[in-house]
């Protein structure tokens, strides 16, 4: 049997070792504690209340340039450009505010910084950092602004939002899709008005090889002139081809014609193709159609 003092010797050396073990090294506890040192949890209090108010501020600035763009339509692609610069404007500011008032910058902290900063963005916000500097590259390469209509991987639509992470697309059927930024830089973009508030629509006819084609072009070029939708300080122009189609020759018209705001894009589609259909009816133009021609042969008659 083991005497008392012994036991608790023991005991007291068992607890000393595993205390030791769970204490951390120096360097481990100089880095707590120069932590400790250069935090302030005031600044902290009011980084918080400084993003709360931005994010509000932002908010009410949006709806105001909003608002502005339905009154002043033909100022709407400039008054989002604006929204776009001020909003980066705005979040370099307050980040840069909250950074000065959450720490007590010193050489330690710098270096502690720095370390952290360079493993952050080496791993786990690589992509994030990526997209932030897409970002920054969109705002000053511009290969579509604020307003544009453009076609990325497979989705067509208005860009309404270019933020610090990602561009906000809102598609023809009313969907918002979010595309990282860092996406743009690798991939093919087309921009229909790049800035502009009209842009160039192609609309196709197919008519018979028998109709009488002139008169076809000027029915689809006078609908087009006609249009409520059409910008008419630029050019309407009706292109003619042949085509094989479902294996019979057809004329194929193209018109290519400018819409007076991109908004209004299938709107002049659809008003265009209705009046030309009509026309086209009351002039008897038709569209192509296989003809089927059945003959039947008899053999001679043997005598």
């Amino acid at each position: 049997m083991i005497p008392p003092i012994r036991l608790l010797i023991l005991l007291l050396a068992v607890f000393s070792s595993s205390a030791i073990a769970q204490v951390p090294d120096s360097k481990e506890l100089q880095v707590i504690t120069t932590l400790a040192e250069v935090i302030k949890p005031g600044g902290l209090f009011m980084s918080m209340i400084l993003f709360i108010t931005v994010w509000i501020v932002l908010k009410v600035v949006k709806s105001i340039v909003n608002d502005l763009a339905e009154v002043f339509a033909e100022k709407r692609l400039l008054l989002q450009k604006a929204l776009v610069f001020f909003q980066f404007i705005i979040y370099f500011f307050a980040i840069s505010t909250a950074v000065l008032l959450s720490f007590e910058f010193s050489k330690e902290l710098l270096a502690i910084l720095g370390g952290t900063l360079a493993v952050a963005v080496g791993f786990a916000m690589k992509d994030l950092a990526a997209s932030v500097v897409a970002g920054i590259i969109i705002m000053f390469d511009r290969p579509f602004q604020v307003g544009d209509r453009v076609l990325f991987g497979g989705e067509y639509g208005d860009i309404i939002a270019i933020g610090l992470r990602s561009v906000k697309m809102n598609t023809l059927d009313d969907n918002v899709v979010t595309i990282p930024n860092n996406i743009f830089l690798n991939q093919l973009t087309s921009c229909g008005n790049y800035g502009e508030l009209d842009m160039q629509v192609a609309i196709t006819f197919h008519i018979g090889v028998n109709e009488d084609l002139a008169k076809a072009q000027g029915i689809i070029r006078e609908c087009a002139a006609l249009s409520k939708f059409a910008y008419l300080n630029k050019p309407i122009n009706v292109l003619i081809s042949q085509v094989l189609t479902n294996n019979f020759i057809a004329y194929k018209l193209t018109l290519k014609v400018y819409v007076l705001d991109t908004k209004y894009e299938k709107a002049l589609e659809t008003d265009i193709t209705l009046r030309v259909n009509e026309e086209f009816r009351s002039a008897n133009i038709f569209a192509p159609t296989m003809v089927v021609k059945n003959e039947i042969s008899r053999a001679p008659a043997q005598s």
